[in-house]
């Protein structure tokens, strides 16, 4: 096991963690280390190749990874040291009030990291199939929006070539004219509720564009296939959800995506016995987003799940400022 000893801890190096890195670090916090689990930096953002990023922060229209890119090149800049591919699997508190981050990664075995401070900034997932309770079978050609997302941007593979949608978040838009550019046919997009859950302009510009239909208080109650997907039984829901005898049709397909919401990613929150939100299932912080155990912060979609990236990026380096000043006292009570 290797040890080591920082000043402050960050964990995830998506938007969230890159802004809070360079608020601490421009607050004079100097023993930074930001911990990442994936390979490179950026987050989600990485495999966002639409535009409409950084209106606010830099006053121009950029991709997912343009956005990642500028906060990316002004950590090395400012030399914050990264720990890539390196998951946490466990932070506690010890009788002195500072932290213990345990983490793995492939070159450097264990580690352990005692901290005086503690960035959170997970990032979220999207909400499973498991807990939207509709039957069938488990056949192949059922993806989350974002497994979809990062299958065709990143990896290059169609998952599928007769798609439906459910849920109308933007990520669901969004995917709804990424497969239609790579050659997939979308059916339609279900929507529960009676109104969309994404922006305007994703609706205008993802699906009327494109033609394709929007169906609002209507879900998937069933899916065919045993195998793979072979279609879906859409119907129309009242006013709490229920499904309403007699407006059920099928629709044939080998694809449902699945755009039905984000949940923060809080299981290391919930380990630190985190006072939490039931609303927002993020932890509940401060004006200075300090959680209820003293030098632990939040930040970005691990709080809870915004609409703009440069909201994310705002609030993370007021994260990484307010951690610093908790550093520094810190370190004079010492």
């Amino acid at each position: 096991m290797i040890r080591r000893t920082e000043e402050l801890v960050i964990i995830g190096g998506g938007p969230a963690g890159l802004a809070a890195a360079l608020g601490a670090w421009q607050k004079g916090c100097r023993r930074v280390l930001l911990l990442e689990r994936d390979r490179d930096l950026g987050g989600i953002l990485n495999q966002c190749i639409h535009n409409g990023f950084g209106l606010h922060t830099f006053k121009e229209e950029l991709t997912g990874p343009e956005y990642a890119e500028r906060y990316v090149q002004m950590v090395k800049q400012e030399g914050i040291p990264c720990l890539l591919q390196t998951i946490v699997t466990d932070i506690a508190l010890l009788a002195d009030g500072r932290k213990r981050v345990t983490a793995m990664n492939r070159s450097q075995g264990l580690l352990e990291i005692i901290t005086d401070g503690v960035i959170l900034a997970m990032g979220c997932r999207e909400r499973p199939r498991g807990a939207l309770n509709i039957p069938g079978y488990r056949p192949a050609g059922i993806y989350s929006a974002g497994t979809a997302q990062y299958y065709v941007n990143i990896e290059g593979r169609l998952p599928g070539r007769e798609v439906v949608i459910l849920g109308s978040g933007d990520i669901g838009l969004i995917m709804a004219r990424r497969m239609v550019l790579e050659g997939a046919k979308v059916h339609c997009v279900a929507e529960l509720r009676s109104k969309s859950g994404g922006l305007k302009r994703n609706i205008v510009q993802c699906l009327e564009d494109f033609g394709i239909p929007l169906y609002l208080n209507t879900t998937v109650c069933n899916i065919h296939g045993k195998n793979r997907v072979e279609g879906v039984t859409l119907t129309r829901v009242d006013e709490k959800g229920n499904p309403v005898p007699g407006t059920q049709w099928e629709v044939s397909c080998d694809t449902l995506l699945l755009s039905c919401g984000l949940i923060p990613e809080n299981e290391l929150s919930e380990k630190l016995s985190l006072k939490m939100d039931v609303k927002t299932g993020g932890p509940v912080v401060s004006q200075d987003l300090e959680c209820s155990v003293a030098g632990v912060f939040a930040c970005g979609n691990v709080l809870h799940v915004h609409e703009l990236v440069d909201q994310v990026s705002k609030e993370a380096a007021r994260a990484g400022a307010s951690a610093a000043e908790y550093v520094k006292q810190a370190y004079l009570r010492k």
